[in-house]
């Protein structure tokens, strides 16, 4: 059956074809996956063209319908950035392979061996708004985890998301991976259908607004992976190097303020707060930065006041609120009250401060003088990643390969039984480990 004819088929019925394929990759070897991916690059690369027309078609339709600037910056995908999605998508095939890692091998006893051997999680359901580009990378992990992927964007991405399927698709089929590991779903209606697909769907990541996040969550028994909100930290000790510190909080705050690594707020410490908020306010505004603050920073800067709602917003443009604090204790408390758990960073010169904070303030990411735009799977050296996860239970931050695999445990004897391991006189283990 060709991938056109399964995409086809009822949402159950993709649903069961998609995890067919899984089972099959999943046993491929590396060099078949690699192979496969490395299709997939060239298959877009040939598709270029295509793929430019349909994004424009998808933002001009967007502008039209006044798609939120934050969701226009997502959606667009010039010629520079799917380059450098297919780069990312060659950087994954350069990767180790996760499947088959041999984590335990130990001695139970004579002849008997338990391994703990590290495999595909299965099928993959992945719900993301206007982000082409994350369609590419999201595809190029699953596959090189040998995991099947159901991938739904958003409408505003349709066109998009359509011609770059069909390239993948286009790809695979030149390989010994079944096209149909990846499937595209195109109407609002599938997201509830697939979220209670949870015999054949192992793990749901969406990627979307706290409200589209927490739908997901509530409405499903498979397993979610995610975050909701990127609110997220840059705080200013009194022992930060004045210049060092301007220069990390506009990278943080508009090298892609759409994004969820950039921050929402600054925490100034008050000792440094005449000297830095001048500074920082003047290299912000010059790159129209809407600044907004509490009290003790608009007696600095003639800025509008900030809010309560301001602290725990997710702005995703260029906005900005600033708060004064009297001390490390009282920035470290903000952030755990009102942050998202995403990424939070520090500026100081004080390695004792530093280390306090990156050890107190309950983050996925915790950074130390250097922009919280790091915060991403490429830049870990993840080759890419299907998004960020700011629970406490792994995987945690930038998901990449790593975070796409589980284990198994595998024990071989040569016809051992429990019985003489059990009762007065029982054999003892040995637990040797190799």
């Amino acid at each position: 059956m060709t991938a056109s004819q399964v995409a086809s088929l009822p949402l159950t019925a993709i649903a069961k074809a998609t995890r067919q394929a899984a089972r099959q990759l999943a046993v491929l070897p590396t060099e078949a996956r690699n192979q496969a991916i490395e299709a997939i690059a060239q298959a877009l690369e040939a598709a270029t063209p295509e793929i430019l027309a349909a994004n424009a078609a998808d933002c001009h339709a967007a502008q039209a319908e006044g798609i939120a600037k934050p969701l226009y910056s997502r959606l667009k995908l010039d010629e520079t950035k799917l380059k450098a999605a297919i780069d990312g998508v060659r950087d994954v095939g350069k990767l180790a392979d996760p499947v088959g890692t041999v984590q335990i091998q130990r001695e139970l006893d004579e002849g008997l061996i338990l391994k703990r051997i590290t495999c595909p999680v299965g099928v993959l359901g992945i719900i993301f708004e206007a982000r082409p580009d994350a369609l590419i990378q999201i595809t190029s992990l699953a596959i090189k985890s040998g995991n099947g992927v159901i991938l739904k964007g958003g409408k505003e991405a349709l066109r998009s998301c359509e011609t770059l399927v069909k390239a993948i698709h286009q790809g695979l089929s030149t390989t010994s991976v079944d096209p149909a590991a990846v499937q595209l779903l195109t109407t609002r209606e599938e997201i509830r259908a697939l979220l209670q697909l949870d015999e054949y769907v192992d793990l749901i990541i969406p990627r979307g607004s706290n409200e589209f996040v927490r739908y997901v969550q509530e409405n499903t028994r498979i397993p979610v992976l995610g975050h909701a909100d990127g609110i997220c930290h840059l705080y200013i000790d009194s022992a930060a190097e004045l210049q060092k510190a301007v220069d990390i909080t506009v990278d943080a705050k508009t090298q892609y303020p759409a994004v969820c690594n950039a921050i929402e707020t600054l925490l100034v410490h008050s000792a440094i707060a005449p000297a830095f908020l001048p500074l920082a306010a003047a290299a912000l505004q010059r790159r129209n930065v809407e600044l907004r603050g509490d009290e003790a920073t608009c007696k600095i800067l003639d800025i509008a006041a900030a809010t309560e709602e301001d602290w725990s917003t997710e702005y995703n443009d260029l906005i900005l609120s600033i708060k004064v604090v009297d001390s490390l204790e009282e920035a470290m408390n903000h952030i755990n009250t009102y942050g998202s758990r995403h990424t939070d960073a520090i500026v100081t010169e004080d390695p004792d401060i530093a280390e306090t904070f990156l050890a107190q303030v309950d983050s996925a990411n915790v950074f130390h003088n250097c922009s919280t735009r790091f915060a991403d799977g490429f830049r870990y050296g993840f080759g890419a990643e299907v998004g960020i996860s700011t629970q406490k239970m792994p995987p945690r931050g930038p998901v990449g390969l790593e975070g796409l695999v589980t284990y198994k445990y595998k024990v071989t004897g040569n016809g051992h039984i429990v019985a003489p391991y059990a009762g007065k006189d029982a054999k003892p283990f040995t637990h040797r480990d190799f």
